[in-house]
């Protein structure tokens, strides 16, 4: 089967959905498909092999921190995209903006089977806004991402239970959502003879793993380890890099951390040694669709002690309810769950082998089977017209194809407005 992915950010190693992107990509062609991304054209880390770039948009005045948090837009140019489109038997859209629904429409009109994915919260959007707790502002965005996308695709990948739970609590009557893990690659596993640097020989060391925003919520471990009785004992290690990085900085000196905390962003080598020799793993975010950072911490032998917060669906991975969750956004209740791990270092390593052993059914492989069956019963049901796509066309996505079209035969026609779109090759 040949397949697009759209992904606008696919080309930016330090965000989570575009990791899954390239680990989804790599698996299915080795079970023989044909896999073609399309994103941005400004490229950080890994390239796909077969991808087609889109000029990325600036945003006004916010561009640089916007693009630091990982998140990213494109320019449509329809040439591009109208030949990205050529030959795919399946289209597969990861976020519900304009990009996946422009898509959606031509995939739509050619006949082409239509499938998307659940990986974003509207409190990931407002968060940066500091409007997480609006449910008027958070109900508008998500009716949006309904009416704009969702409505039009029967089948979407949902990472985790409470995104389906989310979709089903507000009313997404025509969709199939498929709870698929996005799993974790086998790089990521318990090494015997891991040992800590000499310079840690004596902490406890605890680490983060993800973007340095305010929704991952660091702030919260550098709070709860400063005023710990165990302060001098304690190590924290944030891998990762984003625009808090200053902010994270001044606080660990303004809250009087005892030992320099560390703060980087590692290579895969990097951070699987330290995911394999630290003493506690701490997932704190609010807002967190799957948590993979979390379940790959896990599988390298790690005991996570998660946040709680009813948006965050890592806290489904807590084997252990009472001592493995603390209570969102309060620093004081996880410096108490972290001290109860200092003191109680043979019940850890009992916890350590059940989570051993839970990690097993996070397996790439695993999940990937199950992705690959939906695009066939989304393929199939097109070809047996079963799908969403005779449902009554709206007349704004009228509007939108004729726009698709027109623009596309004028880049074709006079390549000088393809050459103000990308100033540099893609």
């Amino acid at each position: 089967m040949r397949i697009l992915f759209v992904l606008e950010c696919a080309n930016q190693s330090t965000n989570g959905t575009t990791a899954t992107c390239l680990r989804f990509a790599k698996e299915l062609e080795k079970k023989g498909h044909e896999i073609t991304i399309i994103g941005c054209d400004r490229i950080i880390g890994e390239k796909w092999h077969r991808y087609y770039g889109l000029p990325k948009y600036k945003y006004p005045f916010t561009d640089n921190l916007i693009v630091k948090d990982g998140f990213i837009l494109c320019k449509l140019v329809y040439e591009t995209m109208f030949e990205a489109l050529k030959g795919q038997d399946l289209v597969h859209l990861f976020l519900p903006f304009k990009l996946a629904n422009v898509f959606r429409l031509l995939a739509q009109e050619q006949g082409i089977a239509c499938t998307t994915a659940f990986h974003i919260v509207p409190q990931n959007i407002t968060g940066c806004m500091h409007l997480a707790k609006s449910k008027l502002i958070n109900g508008i965005i998500l009716y949006s991402f309904k009416r704009y996308i969702y409505n039009q695709v029967r089948y979407v990948h949902c990472p985790s239970q409470m995104a389906a739970d989310l979709m089903m609590k507000h009313h997404f009557k025509n969709n199939v959502p498929k709870v698929i893990s996005n799993g974790v690659i086998p790089f990521f596993h318990k090494i015997e003879g891991v040992e800590k640097p000499e310079e840690y020989k004596d902490k406890f060391v605890i680490c983060m793993s993800g973007r340095l925003t305010d929704e991952k919520r660091q702030d919260l471990l550098i709070k709860a380890a400063a005023r710990s009785k165990y302060n001098q004992k304690i190590q924290v290690i944030l891998c990762g890099q984003g625009p808090n990085y200053d902010r994270l900085m001044k606080l660990t000196k303004k809250k009087g951390l005892a030992n320099p905390i560390q703060i980087k962003f590692c290579k895969p080598e990097e951070l699987r040694n330290i995911l394999n020799y630290i003493d506690l793993y701490i997932h704190a975010s609010d807002y967190e669709i799957e948590g993979i950072s979390c379940i790959e911490a896990i599988t390298c032998g790690a005991v996570p002690l998660i946040s709680n917060h009813k948006f965050c669906a890592t806290k489904d991975f807590a084997l252990d309810k009472e001592k493995c969750l603390f209570r969102h956004g309060s620093s004081k209740d996880l410096c108490r769950k972290i001290e109860w791990f200092i003191e109680h270092p043979s019940e850890v390593e009992e916890l350590k082998k059940l989570y051993a052993e839970e990690s097993k059914k996070y397996a790439l492989s695993y999940q990937v089977d199950a992705l690959e069956q939906m695009f066939i019963d989304a393929y199939n049901e097109q070809k047996e017209g079963k799908d969403l796509h005779s449902t009554k066309p709206r007349r704004k996505d009228k509007r939108l194809l004729r726009r698709a079209h027109r623009a596309a035969e004028k880049q074709r026609k006079h390549p000088e407005i393809l050459a103000k779109y990308f100033k540099t090759p893609s």
